[in-house]
């Protein structure tokens, strides 16, 4: 490594422990991230930091945006288009073919399949049907026609099997071909001492775990045999409107095999036509959430039968993933990789819809992918030891797939993967004093993020909003899942110049107005000062861990490092 910037990389991490709010210096301009930002860091590295540009950064944004891309649904037009733009963009910066094939792309199979539903239940005889914006519903078997007929629907409470809580929600009874409905998230337990506080030593409290996903709550279903299952959708514990969920009824993707030994139906109720089924049934939704809080509760037989029809439209394609290279200076180091990820999809066109048919996805998640297109140029400025890899997935929206397909046919060994530093969505409200790590407590990354923090006189800080389990909702879990220490950053809270909650005030608007919603389009009063200063800490961690003798680790009792250190152990391939 360069001396200067070893010193100064060492330097780093000493502070990193004494990182503070201090004040921060003066903005940088409405087109670069220099002045003041870069004072800190070494002269070598100032060509990198300065090559950040919130004019590029808004044109690709604008470009992957734009209504001629149609919402980048895999399988369309829209996705030709992104494959294609994000190509050519790699080779104008001079990267190499990410795929050892020599192309930019990995085909990801995938099939498609649109759903036409029907959703109905004969309670003591008598027929209680679920209008539209009463459920979402869909079949991930592939087939054409799936049909749950007179199925017994018995409430599992949460779905939850953790043996290391000594939680199963289930008790052993046989749910094989019946129809099993859960609440969403994990069990809220009050704290035994302090009722106002949850119990964090189950379930980690307010956070989120794999158990609260819906992923998880089918597999469940799956793996007990159920015909369907069914999630209480409530906005506040899901951490999303159900009208969130709105894309189910367009069409819908599975990785290319994955269809063995799914569920027949997944599905989304609401929390109100839920209580009017159970009442109907003769139950308390409300008193059986309750009692759902508790490790002795038991399922309970709904007075109810279930009758699900699910129609699909299916197809095969083959999705891209877009990926390229850039390769190491140290012929000791050069097949060692960073992989920096983003999702290029969003959710495509409506053609049902009046008016905006168009779902355009600017934050989510065209300014990620636009994100990743900065930081390959600024790698080129400053050549890396390790190889880094610039990775656009497919088909995030529709349950990480793109993503979970690299990790599962990884065009390089993961156990030669440093590390995967993620972005889907940017700040696009102006500075901030700190930024969020989205799983704080980890891993290493985060000692390293709090180091380069050093340069901005900023802090890191936890996501304020773990109930709603960010770190498994976006592409750097599968990552994780197959061991490689993950980053995953998510705009600060304390605006430079903002009253206090203003963070939270624009975080709460946008997860109403314009999450995955028509809305969420380029706006003119975007201020991507702040999002220039993200990147420049993500392209610091990146660059420490391509030149750093040290690899990232994950931390004790991080349900990842197992993964990882039995992956070591393994020969690369």
């Amino acid at each position: 490594m360069n001396k200067p910037i070893a010193l100064f990389l060492l330097a780093l991490l000493t502070l990193a422990l004494a990182c503070n709010s201090a004040q921060q210096p003066a903005p940088p301009t409405a087109t670069t991230a220099t002045t003041a930002t870069t004072a800190t860091v070494p002269p070598a590295l100032k060509p990198a930091m300065d090559s950040f540009n919130a004019n590029d950064l808004l044109q690709h944004i604008k470009v992957l945006a734009s209504d001629e891309y149609e919402g980048r649904a895999p399988g369309t037009k829209g996705e030709e288009l992104t494959v294609n733009y994000l190509t050519e963009q790699f080779k104008k910066l001079g990267l190499k073919p990410g795929n050892p094939d020599g192309t930019f792309v990995q085909k990801v199979p995938l099939v498609g399949y649109t759903p036409t539903t029907s959703f109905s239940f004969n309670v003591g005889g008598k027929n209680l049907d679920f209008a539209a914006d009463d459920y979402l519903a869909l079949s991930s078997t592939f087939k054409p026609d799936v049909k749950v007929a007179n199925s017994d629907v018995v409430f599992v409470g949460y779905g939850v099997v953790a043996p290391e809580y000594g939680w199963d929600d289930f008790k052993g009874v046989d749910v094989k071909g019946k129809t099993v409905v859960m609440l969403v998230n994990d069990p809220q337990i009050p704290d035994p001492n302090d009722p106002t506080k949850l119990d964090d030593k189950i379930f980690r409290g307010k956070a989120m775990t794999y158990y609260g996903r819906w992923t998880y709550k089918y597999e469940i279903a799956s793996a007990k045999g159920a015909a369907a299952a069914i999630i209480v959708h409530e906005t506040e514990t899901a951490g999303y409107p159900m009208k969130a969920l709105n894309s189910i009824r367009q069409e819908n993707f599975g990785i290319k095999g994955s269809e063995k030994g799914r569920v027949s139906v997944e599905s989304w109720v609401s929390f109100d036509k839920a209580k009017e089924l159970f009442a109907a049934s003769g139950q308390d939704l409300l008193a059986l959430k309750k009692a759902a809080l508790s490790k002795d509760f038991k399922p309970v037989t709904l007075n109810a039968k279930a009758n699900l029809s699910v129609k699909s439209v299916v197809r095969e394609i083959a999705s891209q993933n877009v990926i390229a290279k850039l390769e190491g200076t140290d012929p000791k180091l050069k097949d060692e990789y960073v992989i920096y990820t983003a999702h290029w999809d969003h959710m495509g066109r409506d053609p049902k819809l009046q008016g905006d048919q168009i779902f355009n996805g600017a934050i989510d998640n065209a300014s990620g992918t636009a994100c990743l297109l900065e930081l390959a140029k600024a790698f080129t400025k400053v050549p890396p030891k390790r190889s880094v890899l610039f990775l656009a997935v497919t088909a995030e929206e529709k349950g990480l797939l793109g993503a979970r397909y690299y990790a599962m046919n990884p065009l390089y060994p993961l156990n030669k993967t440093v590390a995967n530093i993620n972005m889907d969505g940017i700040n696009q409200w102006g500075r901030t004093k700190d930024i969020i790590i989205v799983g704080l407590g980890n891993s290493t990354m985060d000692d390293l993020l709090t180091a380069a923090c050093q340069t901005q006189g900023r802090t890191i800080k936890p996501d304020p909003e773990p109930e709603k389990g960010f770190f498994y909702r976006s592409d750097h879990f599968e990552f994780a899942k197959q061991g490689v220490p993950a980053l995953y950053t998510d705009s600060g809270e304390e605006y430079v110049n903002k009253p206090a909650g203003y963070g939270q005030q624009k975080r709460d608007e946008y997860t109403k107005k314009d999450y995955h919603d028509l809305t969420d389009e380029v706006k003119p009063d975007w201020d991507l000062s702040g999002a220039l200063e993200d990147l420049q800490l993500l392209f610091l961690v990146g660059h420490n861990v391509t030149n750093s003798d040290k690899w990232p680790e994950w931390k004790p009792g991080t349900e990842f490092k197992a993964k990882r250190e039995e992956s070591l152990k393994k020969p690369a391939v």
